[in-house]
């Protein structure tokens, strides 16, 4: 566990905003996950291939990048903190907007978009922007992950 204090729902500020640490990602990372996936297209694995297209090398798959960018928001203090108080990961929207290269290095910017109470008092939603950015600064990903997290709960008062 992390020395972070624990993060509950009402803790979350719309605006606020996170960076993950950064990656790159390697030539073992895209022959691994082809061989996880089974995705072996030409386009990831075929470097003459590659040479002939738009890109003009090799990209990473779109999903590596967004697995790779989901592990990399574990590792942010908002995530660390949350760990007690994360109930569930309800779903994604997301984008690729460009390509992620072997030997880029990727990060996450995380920004706290909305929050809504549910009927339930214990739990509150949130909807996180999470926006995956290279070396050079490009967004390469970006969408929303909307998460279940637990809200303090009052204390009975002792008669």
């Amino acid at each position: 566990m992390s020395d972070l204090p624990v993060r509950y729902y009402e803790d979350l500020e719309v605006g606020d905003e996170f960076l993950s640490p950064a990656r790159t990602i390697t030539e073992a990372d895209v022959v691994g996950f082809a061989g996880l996936s089974g995705d072996y297209n030409a386009l990831h694995t075929d470097a003459e291939f590659a040479k002939n297209t738009l890109f003009k090398q090799r990209i990473a798959h779109g999903l590596l990048g967004l697995s790779i960018a989901s592990g990399l928001f574990t590792r942010t203090q908002l995530a660390l903190s949350l760990q007690p108080t994360l109930l569930a990961f309800l779903g994604l929207t997301w984008k690729f907007t460009g390509p992620i290269f072997i030997g880029d290095t990727i990060r996450v910017k995380i920004r706290v978009k909305e929050k809504r109470e549910t009927k339930k008092k214990e739990r509150g939603i949130v909807i996180l922007e999470r926006i995956v950015i290279n070396q050079k600064g490009e967004t390469v990903q970006e969408g929303e992950t909307t998460l279940m997290i637990a809200r303090r709960q009052e204390r009975k008062s002792e008669k």
